[in-house]
């Protein structure tokens, strides 16, 4: 890690977004290591984004839009 990525955190960090956001957004960025690593810590959050990922506008079944 670098202090750029340091500072990269501070800025997303600023925006306050919930712990399982920052999870899904890892899991999208992450390489092929990183993501195994991921999906097998949290399973569950990556079937909610595989699913979404795959559902039309990320709504569930029996969901509606706001």
């Amino acid at each position: 890690m670098s202090r750029y990525e340091y500072r990269e955190s501070l800025k997303i960090a600023a925006d306050d977004p919930s712990f399982y956001a920052l999870i899904m957004a890892a899991m999208r960025k992450a390489d092929t290591t990183n993501g195994y690593k991921l999906r097998t810590a949290w399973p569950d959050v990556w079937k909610e984004l595989y699913a979404r990922y795959h559902a039309t506008g990320g709504l569930l079944e029996g969901e509606r839009a706001p």
